[in-house]
């Protein structure tokens, strides 16, 4: 019979009280070689011999009490009752499981003490008399018995804690027994004593005088731990590091020279050390680079640390710290490639132009951060990579839409398992060269969580004060940023986070209008598309009719995305026609263009025949260009309420409001009896209700179609408005005014009104825009309304009711 350690899955101790288990008179005796058994112990044993297995059978069969007792000698493999002890515990079978080779393991827990009176059977097992055997009252002091079972308490805590083994758990276990002798068992079952002495505790029926013997033995054992634990932190210590690192050293030579690593490894080590002597590396770099050839050298090549020391130095030496292209600074050439490459962008060339012949001039310049904003599709990608041709140098980009984990541009610690350095460092080891055009797309959709915010770590990648000793986490080392030229593109400028946008010089690129992608199509476009599908010029033919009809009916987008991919489809229809054997040429034309791309999508707008009441068209920006307007009022017969619908965002909302409270004040001027408002119900509506719409650029379009509904008075039709409007009837500036621009001349508009303050913007619109729409400047409403409608607003007092003749 053995004590072995072993798992059972024990999910719930029963919940009866142990102490209330009647003990019979006689109970099969089970004999336990290597241990004592006190009460409350619970323990796992295997019982392997055949009269102890029919013991434990006919105990579960019965109560599922069995008597434990110890016997004298462990190696009697048939104890008789001279070979047990007297005095053992009857135990609760909590568990039993049979094992594949006749065994059983069994859970136990001890109830009380007993004494064996006499031996019934010894076959087929051992069933014994039984007398409980009770703890004496105590007859000692309160706080002796408290003073020594505080003592208890902190020898065994002292002993644990020499051994490594102490725990909160431990502790609370211990403050909560309040009983002398169950401490004494408790802290009993977990001493290293003989047999014997185990017994003795057992059979010492005075709680006082077991706990004094377990406190003696506590005594004994905490001399030994602390001189144990004296004697290992010594044996430590007269191991100097340098003897020891020597010995093992040499150990570990003689094991290589025989395994014939030796030289292997000495010829990495050599190769390290002449890459790093042949890179011209700052001095920083090249003393910590020496020193992690020197840690490598001393590892065990199989270890983890190896393998991650020598990825730090390939990193190392395959950085470009000091490899450069030569720049092409020839402004002429430069000029000529932009405009082989983009139509117009005149802004954006000028500015690159201009870091050329400052580049020129004084070679020292730091690369400027140039931000590129505006629609998707109007050229902000290739043009980045226009530059980099320009320049002579690599283009490099990455996308950062979605970025969310810092180490995206920082790299991970090396601590951390397959760590990396960040994509800017990982992106110049792959161009090989610390001077390429880096373009980092979409970076107005940063984002940020628990893992950190990539925008903050961008700072200082993108700040020439700062980027010369940029610090990644996994280098820890400075590496040179400043001959970086960086170039940023977005397409809203607004979510860029403030501290960011400050380090960036911003370059709008507006959409383009009908002319300029027809312009685009012809030289870029369809050229491409013919080339890339496998087709000769001589194959097909397009007119510029039919392109501009492609521009104005399939598509619908500030940029080229759309427009270049209706071409496309339109050069596969011709090079299935080609491959399947049909002889051309094909000419495609406005007739025939329906044939090869469908029904058109889009159609334009819908252009008003008339002059209406209460309807003005007004203008507004997107990210996707420009959109136009129709905002309608109707003013109804009720109790004064005023009503906004469209799906309206609190801005254009309180445009609505703003507008409502100057033609109230207004109210005299335009024959309007302030009486008048609180009988009208008024309900401004903008139509395409399911679009969200925000800003407050509608304010004029607002007032004017509200005043024309309370005079009856129609808006001129071929007029556009685009404005902030204040209390006092003042209009603040907006932007977006070319793509605004653009589509108003969609929607065949003839003038529009802007604010005054925008009178500057006009200079930035291209010629061919400015000769087909007439831009009116505009300080205040009233200029407003004497443009705004057909007769002029003020009337005789014999006016029509509001309203009146409206559609």
């Amino acid at each position: 019979m053995a004590n072995q350690d072993f798992d059972f899955e024990i999910e719930k101790i029963i919940g009866e009280s142990h102490e209330e288990i009647p003990i019979p008179a006689t109970l099969p005796l089970l004999p336990v070689r290597d241990t004592v058994i006190f009460a409350n112990m619970i323990l796992p044993l295997i019982v392997a011999r055949e009269g102890s297995i029919q013991a434990v059978e006919r105990a579960v069969a019965q109560d599922r009490l069995i008597f434990l007792v110890a016997q004298k000698d462990q190696t009697v493999e048939e104890p008789q009752p001279a070979d047990l002890y007297t005095v053992g515990s009857v135990g609760l079978v909590l568990r039993m499981m049979k094992l594949n080779d006749g065994r059983l393991k069994i859970l136990v827990q001890g109830i009380t003490r007993a004494r064996i009176t006499e031996f019934l059977e010894q076959r087929p097992w051992l069933r014994v008399g039984l007398e409980p055997v009770p703890d004496l009252e105590l007859g000692r002091p309160p706080v002796e018995i408290e003073a020594l079972m505080r003592n208890v308490r902190e020898q065994s805590e002292k002993i644990l804690s020499l051994k490594g083994l102490l725990s909160q758990d431990i502790i609370a276990i211990l403050n909560s027994v309040d009983e002398p002798g169950l401490l004494a068992d408790l802290v009993a079952s977990n001493l290293r004593l003989r047999i014997d002495e185990f017994q003795v505790l057992l059979e010492q029926i005075d709680p006082f005088e077991r706990l004094q013997k377990v406190n003696e033995h506590l005594g004994k054992e905490v001399e030994v731990s602390t001189v144990q634990a004296r004697i290992q932190s010594e044996a430590k210590e007269e191991m100097s590091r340098s003897q020891r690192d020597y010995y093992l050293r040499e150990q570990l030579r003689a094991i290589r020279r025989e395994l014939g690593e030796y030289e292997e490894r000495s010829q990495e080590l050599a190769e390290y050390r002449d890459k790093i002597k042949a890179r011209h590396l700052p001095a920083e770099v090249r003393e910590e680079a020496l020193k992690q050839v020197s840690r490598l050298e001393q590892m065990h090549p199989d270890s983890a640390e190896t393998s991650m020391v020598r990825t730090y130095l390939d990193w190392i030496v395959e950085l470009p710290w000091d490899k450069k292209t030569r720049d092409k600074l020839e402004v002429k050439t430069a000029a000529g490639i932009l405009d082989e490459d983009h139509y117009d962008l005149k802004k954006v060339k000028e500015r690159i132009l201009e870091y050329l012949s400052v580049r020129k001039l004084n070679p020292r310049m730091k690369g400027p951060i140039l931000c590129f904003v505006g629609p998707p599709g109007v050229g902000k990608t290739s043009l980045g990579r226009s530059i980099a041709r320009a320049l002579g140098r690599k283009f490099l980009r990455i996308s950062l839409g979605g970025v969310r984990d810092e180490a995206e541009i920082r790299g991970h610690r090396r601590t951390y398992i397959g760590a990396l350095p960040g994509r800017i460092l990982q992106g110049l080891k792959r161009v090989g060269v610390n001077n390429p055009v880096f373009m980092m797309d979409e970076i107005d959709k940063l984002g940020a969580d628990y893992r950190g915010n990539p925008g903050a770590a961008l700072l200082e990648v993108l700040d020439p004060e700062q980027n010369c000793a940029f610090s990644d986490h996994y280098l820890s080392l400075p590496f040179d940023l400043s001959a970086v030229m960086f170039i940023t593109t977005a397409n809203l400028a607004d979510p860029i986070p403030s501290a960011l946008r400050d380090r960036l010089e911003i370059i709008e690129i507006a959409g383009y209008s009908a002319e300029e992608k027809l312009e685009i199509a012809r030289a870029y476009l369809w050229p491409r598309q013919v080339r890339d599908h496998g087709l000769k010029p001589e194959h097909l033919s397009i007119t510029r009719e039919t392109l501009l009809q492609i521009i104005e009916e399939y598509t619908e987008e500030a940029g080229l995305r759309g427009l270049e991919k209706e071409i496309g489809a339109l050069c596969r229809k011709i090079a299935r026609k080609v491959a399947e054997g049909e002889k051309g040429p094909f000419r495609i034309t406005r007739n025939n263009l329906h044939r090869y791309l469908g029904a058109p999508p889009f159609l334009p707008d819908e252009i008003r025949k008339t002059n209406e009441i209460g309807v003005a068209t007004g203008l507004a920006w997107t990210s996707a260009g420009g959109e136009v307007l129709y905002v309608e009022t109707t003013v109804m017969k009720g109790k004064g309420n005023f009503l906004l619908t469209g799906q309206l965002g609190e801005v254009m909302k309180e445009s609505g409001q703003a507008a409502l409270s100057y033609a109230r004040s207004r109210s005299r001027q335009y024959h309007l009896k302030e009486t008048d408002f609180d009988r009208w119900d008024i309900h401004i509506h903008v139509p395409a209700g399911a679009i969200p719409k925000d800003g407050p650029s509608a304010g004029i379009t607002m007032a004017v179609s509200l005043l024309s509904a309370l005079t009856g008075t129609p808006v001129d039709k071929d007029v556009a408005f685009t404005g902030e409007i204040t209390l006092r009837g003042k209009i603040l500036p907006i932007g977006g005014l070319k793509e605004k621009t653009l589509a108003a001349i969609r929607a065949k508009i003839k003038t529009i009104l802007i604010p005054e303050q925008n009178r500057k913007d006009l200079e930035e619109l291209p010629r061919s825009i400015r000769r087909r729409i007439q831009m009116v400047p505009v300080r205040d409403m009233d200029q407003v309304m004497a443009k705004a409608l057909i007769r002029p607003a003020v009337r005789s007092a014999k006016k029509t009711a509001p309203g009146k003749g409206q559609p």
